[in-house]
């Protein structure tokens, strides 16, 4: 899952951005809001960390930005202003979390997991389609009840897949959503992951749409 980390503090952001890199997410990082509104744009993140205080662009002046054009990407404001309006302010903006530093990485990941499942409709923590599930939380997996060890990448591409399950994502999708803005990426190496996948799993899970992408049916019949 890619996420946009947007934090002025240098030391912070790269501790942020290393922290959620290490727990399982692509975290890009930028410095400023308006920084951020290009990135945004150009780019679809599973959700924003967003801090209030930013330089050319306030946090908050940036999410009435996004709300306005109908930008529904989740966003959790992380800011050291714990007081009370500037709580209500946020979330009647368009905040879907609020956080206050200092806080515990851990949560901050786990609170990005209910926004991001709550955004693709999911009240389960543990995403169920055809005959496998994965944690998201845990990074475990299990097909037809037994478990199935797999690389990061290859974790992260199968929950892409099933968090878009019936609708086809092409290669260069996959790439946005699992690799981190400045990461070396092979031109071969969503399909090598494809590869892997249908040998851990099974051959016709994943379906190839040639010139178009992958697709995950619903379930195997579909």
């Amino acid at each position: 899952m890619r996420i946009l980390v947007v934090e002025d503090d240098l030391m912070l952001g790269r501790g942020i951005q290393a922290g959620l890199g290490e727990l399982g997410f692509a975290a890009d990082w930028v410095h400023d809001g308006l920084q951020a509104q290009a990135a945004i744009s150009t780019t679809a993140f599973a959700a924003v960390v967003l801090d209030l205080g930013l330089p050319r662009l306030s946090g908050l002046d940036l999410l009435k930005r996004l709300r306005a054009k109908g930008d529904r990407t989740p966003v959790l404001i992380l800011t050291a202003q714990d007081a009370m309006e500037q709580r209500i302010s946020g979330l009647d903006s368009g905040a879907d979390d609020y956080m206050v530093k200092p806080f515990d990485l851990n949560e901050l990941a786990a609170r990005l997991r209910a926004l991001i499942r709550r955004a693709h409709g999911q009240a389960d923590p543990l995403l169920s389609i055809a005959g496998i599930q994965l944690d998201p939380a845990t990074h475990a997996v299990r097909y037809q009840g037994h478990p199935v060890e797999l690389s990061g990448r290859e974790f992260d591409v199968l929950r892409e897949l099933m968090l878009a399950a019936g609708r086809v994502l092409s290669r260069d999708q996959l790439v946005e959503r699992v690799y981190s803005s400045g990461e070396a990426v092979e031109s071969n190496a969503i399909e090598v992951h494809i590869h892997h996948l249908r040998r851990k799993l099974a051959p016709e899970l994943i379906r190839t749409l040639r010139g178009v992408g992958y697709l995950l049916p619903r379930d195997t019949h579909a």
